[in-house]
């Protein structure tokens, strides 16, 4: 059997719902296929940043209050000293489990009439179209959704010149009430812990390390404050999860008519909190250029909208394993609240013009000699 479509969307996750909506807005017949099915969940920080939640609202998603957790700034937690600063103005972000984003993902894709094929794994691509449940479907576009160990990017031969660092990631939901209305992220000397609130009475929690072993049997010794916290828990929600977290830059994203979204197309690191909006970024990028029926406009947007986070990860994940230079970094941020709150503003989307960069970068710098 022959089907056609404008656009097939490989991978039903949210880079991939999210490319499927931006290119059906744009009046696209769109196809997605996936070999699992609805709500799909992850190991994740589920925390969605301002600039985040923002992305969403421009896609038509509609992220209501009762989904979550209302956001108002981040916290890091060192082991003798901490730092915090609120986003700037009424802007919020919203710790939202995984599951009900996908949902929230699916539904818009619905309305507007994207065809979504649960349970249909994809088993190759040709260049007239995708091989789907045992049937060729012809697609003009074939984009490439389906994560980290993507298959389409190794079929369509991108994954040449990739270059790849690996950590690992687990994540507990506990039933508790949050202490803080920030996203806290808690620095040890072998792994550092995410706490999102995503709801009135529970937390997520992410550990993550470049050492496979490490996981929830280290919190006491990790995180001692953490694990005095969580002693207050009635329990811990739903089944763990692990995952692999990995910063990636291709040297590519497209090849002819396939294209590559999400963490196929390369990712950052999760320390950055970045991975989900860099996703609907780019599946809006995407959507201007198809409907310009040239990708090379995706592919210059995608090096711009990368190149922020994954500066972020790298001075991060710097402070990853060196407790002098990170404790002298938080003791840094600390003397200067107002400084954190910039530099909060710039990671959040907020703001971001080369002369704020560059003025909080410098004061940052003078801040961590006087430290």
């Amino acid at each position: 059997m022959v089907e056609e479509t404008d656009v097939f969307v490989i991978g039903g996750g949210p880079a991939g719902l999210a490319a499927a909506i931006a290119a059906r807005r744009k009046g696209f017949r769109v196809t997605v296929a996936d070999g699992a099915e609805p709500p799909i969940d992850k190991a994740c920080g589920e925390g969605l940043l301002p600039d985040t939640a923002t992305a969403l609202r421009e896609l038509g998603v509609d992220i209501r209050g009762s989904d979550g957790f209302a956001l108002r700034g981040i916290r890091f937690v060192g082991t003798g000293s901490s730092v915090a600063a609120a986003f700037p103005g009424e802007v919020a972000g919203i710790g939202v489990k995984r599951p009900v984003l996908h949902q929230r993902l699916v539904d818009r894709a619905l309305s507007l009439g994207v065809s979504l094929r649960w349970r249909t794994p994809v088993t190759g691509i040709r260049r007239g179209g995708v091989i789907a449940g045992g049937e060729l479907v012809r697609a003009r576009w074939m984009v490439g959704a389906d994560g980290i160990g993507s298959r389409v990017r190794k079929w369509g031969g991108l994954d040449a010149g990739a270059r790849a660092r690996k950590r690992f990631a687990q994540r507990r939901h506990y039933r508790v009430q949050p202490w803080s209305e920030s996203v806290e992220i808690y620095w040890g000397e072998h792994a550092q812990a995410y706490v999102t609130p995503v709801a009135e009475s529970e937390v997520g929690i992410v550990m993550i390390s470049r050492q496979a072993g490490v996981g929830f049997t280290a919190m006491e010794a990790e995180f001692p404050q953490l694990a005095k916290r969580l002693s207050a828990a009635q329990g811990i929600t739903g089944a763990e999860r692990g995952a692999v977290t990995m910063t990636r830059r291709l040297p590519r994203v497209f090849e002819g008519n396939v294209v590559l979204i999400g963490d196929a197309s390369g990712s950052v690191d999760a320390i950055t909190g970045e991975g989900l909006c860099l996703g609907f970024r780019q599946a809006l990028a995407l959507g201007d250029a198809l409907e310009a029926g040239d990708l090379r406009g995706y592919a210059a947007a995608h090096r711009r909208l990368s190149r922020q986070p994954a500066m972020i990860g790298r001075l991060m994940l710097l402070l990853d394993g060196r407790t002098r230079l990170r404790e002298r970094a938080i003791r840094a941020l600390a003397s200067d609240a107002e400084l954190f709150a910039r530099l909060l503003a710039i990671h959040a989307g907020v703001t971001s013009s080369v002369q704020e960069w560059a003025s909080a970068g410098a004061m940052l710098g003078w801040r961590f000699v006087a430290a």
